[in-house]
């Protein structure tokens, strides 16, 4: 299960409906989903572990990887 904080309830560790784990720019992961009560949209910073853990088992879904952002 992949949880996170839900800002507009304040509840702690609530766990996500239909996550999707990108990958950030920087190389870090993000589980994007919605709060099942609220609707809120919700995100959690993960490792890269957790994040393949979650992809295995079925809990989430992987999304596109960010594009690196471009130095001037």
């Amino acid at each position: 299960m992949v949880k996170a904080y839900c800002v507009k309830c304040k509840e702690k560790g609530v766990t996500m409906k239909d996550p999707v784990i990108n990958e950030t720019a920087k190389g870090g992961f993000m589980a994007k989903g919605l709060h099942e009560k609220c609707g809120t949209k919700m995100c959690a910073m993960m490792s890269k572990a957790n994040a393949d853990k979650a992809i295995e088992s079925g809990e989430a879904k992987k999304g596109p990887k960010a594009a690196p952002k471009k130095k001037a």
